[in-house]
């Protein structure tokens, strides 16, 4: 057995980390240390706020909405974007649409180029609207749409946005130093922005001896909090242009706790709190119940009012009178969100796939195509040049030590699409992604222009598609291929293939593309077209998740949602 694992387990970069099994790698936590006085309510708090669809302006845009497959996004209709051309919206995607640059030889990007692109499948998101206020107890903002790009038009209608990137999987994100694709969101947390510096944060508020002292936040190991705080105030993700953090924590603290969303009363996290027979939490499980048992008092407890410069209101105590003034939770707001989604995303590991049991001393745990595969991966194939070590990335904390950065291989130029197009985090270069679960998150690379791992080791074979620095084309039989290909799929751990804790979750009501009829609140936009993602508890569906290519065969029925 062990002269087995010595030979699958062969290195050949200098800089690789070795293979282990992911259980034996220690989940990167920062010191909440005088912040957080209870870990799972915290965890239960972040759980309710990435599902919670009320989240969002439009009060139907959650950040699951983009991360509910796998932790990623497999929606095929209104999820495509060109920023530099003309496109047609609303459009099914379709098999034959992928890849996005073809070759008449998949094995050589010298080939004559049947087919090219600069499509990206990203998300759709929220409708280009100006946020003029939040309306307490209600879901839904006050907003007037904005003139859009003409190719977000539909019949005259406005329709959600859609990303530039692919949505990249939150599972095992806990393990990326530096989060996005470009890497954007920060080691260092600063409570209000992805950038973690200093000069762009303001600082919370901290309540001691009956007088606020503003105090600066700089939390290490925490990059899932800056990531978190990006979306929720994007304006082309879940914000009306112009909303604040404020305003949005003081319209989830009047509102029940994912009130239009149904709950498995075996929920791993919420199901104690679920109510049985109506959506949402107990009546007695708030939003400010639950930031009270995560937070040390001295976040949340003054009852001093402040406005939105978190500057105290003269004679102003108790509950506010209007929009513009806030409570110390509401000022806060920024700092408590991104906290409590680290801290539920930081739950969801995926550590027992088959090679994980492989790499613990099971050696049935892999067919040997799959060990094949594994050979393959790490000497003809190179593919753990980038994806290495335990994550299978070299942007991981293990990849990456202490530096921050990363080396040379955690952002790689890779030839997707040519650098003008898309400069990542400088000259081309995009985050060396992780690859568990990678069956079940395609569309594949920052821009979705791959359909299947078939079609990604072909692109990994002919080294990309344009031409850049770090790839070198490897030659393959369509037996090695297969082995790799069957490899890959080693590495989905059933408990996320199935939706099993920790990676059940509550029911969400999915926009899946636009209807050509005008929205009954909003006359110049489409109205959605829904799908209806039911809740699971605990002990996960009967039926696998599928994979994107089974999406686009069979795409979700619409239905109408129970709102």
């Amino acid at each position: 057995m062990k002269k087995i694992l010595v030979a699958l387990l062969l290195t050949v970069a200098a800089d690789a980390q070795v293979l282990r099994s992911l259980k034996t790698v220690p989940t990167p936590t920062p010191n909440l240390n005088g912040l957080v006085r209870d870990r799972q309510a915290l965890i239960a708090l972040g759980k309710a706020f990435f599902w919670d669809m009320q989240a969002g302006s439009d009060g139907r845009t959650a950040c699951a909405t983009c991360h509910f497959h796998a932790g990623a996004d497999q929606r095929p209709q209104n999820q495509l974007a060109d920023p530099l051309a003309p496109f047609t919206v609303n459009q099914f995607l379709a098999s034959l649409d992928f890849p996005f640059r073809a070759f008449s030889d998949p094995n050589s990007r010298n080939s004559i180029v049947l087919r090219d692109s600069s499509l990206r499948v990203g998300s759709a998101g929220g409708f280009r609207r100006s946020f003029e206020d939040i309306v307490p107890g209600e879901a839904a903002e006050l907003g007037s749409d904005l003139l859009d790009r003409p190719e977000f038009m539909l019949n005259g209608l406005q329709v959600r946005r859609v990303t530039s990137r692919n949505s990249p999987s939150v599972i095992n994100a806990v393990f990326s130093v530096r989060n996005f694709w470009d890497g954007r969101a920060a080691r260092l947390f600063n409570g209000f922005t992805p950038s973690g510096l200093a000069a762009d944060a303001p600082g919370i508020l901290a309540w001691s001896d009956r007088a606020y002292m503003r105090e600066s936040v700089s939390l290490d190991n925490a990059s899932l909090a800056s990531q978190a705080v990006g979306p929720a105030m994007d304006h082309l993700e879940m914000s009306y242009a112009g909303r604040t953090w404020p305003k949005l924590g003081k319209k989830l603290l009047s509102l029940r706790p994912l009130g239009l969303q149904r709950i498995a009363p075996d929920d791993s996290v919420l199901g104690s709190y679920a109510r049985r027979d109506a959506p949402g939490l107990l009546d007695g499980v708030t939003y400010a119940s639950l930031i009270q048992q995560s937070f040390e008092p001295r976040l949340w407890e003054s009852p001093q009012l402040v406005d939105a410069a978190g500057q105290p209101l003269e004679g102003r105590q108790g509950a506010p009178a209007n929009t513009n003034e806030f409570t110390q939770t509401e000022y806060n707001f920024s700092f408590i969100w991104g906290v409590a989604l680290y801290a539920y995303q930081a739950t969801l590991v995926s550590n027992d796939s088959p090679l994980d049991r492989f790499l613990e001393g099971n050696t049935a745990a892999l067919t040997q195509q799959e060990q094949d595969g594994l050979r393959f991966f790490q000497t003809g194939g190179r593919c753990n040049t980038c994806h290495s070590g335990a994550e299978f990335s070299a942007a991981s904390f293990s990849g990456v030590g202490n530096g921050g950065r990363g080396g040379n291989r955690a952002f790689q130029r890779t030839g997707v699409r040519p650098v003008a197009e898309d400069a990542g985090s400088g000259a081309g270069n995009f985050r060396s992604i992780g690859l568990r679960n990678v069956e079940l998150t395609g569309p594949y690379f920052h821009t979705g222009g791959q359909a299947t791992l078939e079609q990604v080791v072909d692109f990994y074979a002919r080294g990309g598609d344009f031409a850049n620095n770090d790839l070198r084309p490897f030659n393959a039989t369509p037996s090695q291929k297969a082995s790799l290909v069957a490899f890959l799929k080693a590495l989905t751990d059933d408990r996320v293939r199935y939706e099993r804790a920790p990676f059940d979750h509550p029911e969400l009501c999915l926009p899946i593309g636009q209807n050509e009829a005008a929205s009954p609140t909003f006359p110049r936009s489409a109205s959605d077209r829904t799908a209806l993602l039911p809740a699971v508890g605990a002990n996960g569906n009967f039926v696998p998740l599928r994979t994107f290519e089974e999406m686009l065969k069979s795409p979700l029925a619409a239905q109408p949602c129970p709102l």
